[in-house]
Formats: structure tokens, sequence, C-alpha cells
């Protein structure tokens, strides 16, 4: 296998410089959403689905997994439906729970 071309070395850092102005500017987005008086619901909606986003990327280019095979894929989607479902089984009920709780 031979060594990358200098071609292929700025081509590689100009798509990480990319994906880091791109995670940049999302976390300028998710700041400013911060200060923003929105209703409670659309802001951890959009908070959510920009972390979402920020996480993809950086598991796609940082971590590299963006050229694993597809055995992967199937390995870590099951993983996150599980994680969800404990969540929705757990988590959630019992926050529901506290919220009534909470003092009038």
């Amino acid at each position: 296998m031979s060594a990358p071309s200098s071609y292929e070395q700025a081509a590689g850092s100009r798509l990480y410089l990319w994906v880091w102005v791109w995670l940049l500017g999302l976390t300028g987005v998710e700041i400013f959403l911060g200060y923003e008086h929105l209703p409670l619901n659309l802001m951890l909606t959009l908070l959510m689905g920009i972390s979402v986003i920020k996480a993809a990327l950086i598991m796609a280019y940082f971590m590299h997994l963006r050229f694993e095979r597809l055995s992967l894929f199937l390995t870590l989607v099951p993983a996150l439906v599980l994680c969800i479902c404990l969540i929705l089984i757990f988590f959630f009920p019992d926050s529901l729970r506290l919220h009534e709780l909470r003092p009038q």
C-alpha cells in the first residue's frame, strides 16, 4: 500500500476543516437558541435535533465510521433502538411521576 499523496492529504485536511466549521456553526446555533425565548418543547426539539446531527458528523468523520462496512451499521442500530426503548420504559414514567409530585 502506498503512502497518500500530498493532494490526498490536502483534500482530507480540507474535509476535516469543513466538518469542524459545520460543528462550530451548529454549536453557535445552539448557543443562540439558548438565549431565545422559544416555547420549551420547540427549543428542546431543536436542540436535540442539532445535537444528533453533530454527533453523527463526529462519528462519521472524526471516528472514521463513514467508511465502515454495513456490519458496523447493523451492530449500532439495534443498540440504539435498545437504548431508546430503555429510556422510554424507565426514564419517562419516572419523570412524569416526579412532575406530578411537584408542589403547586
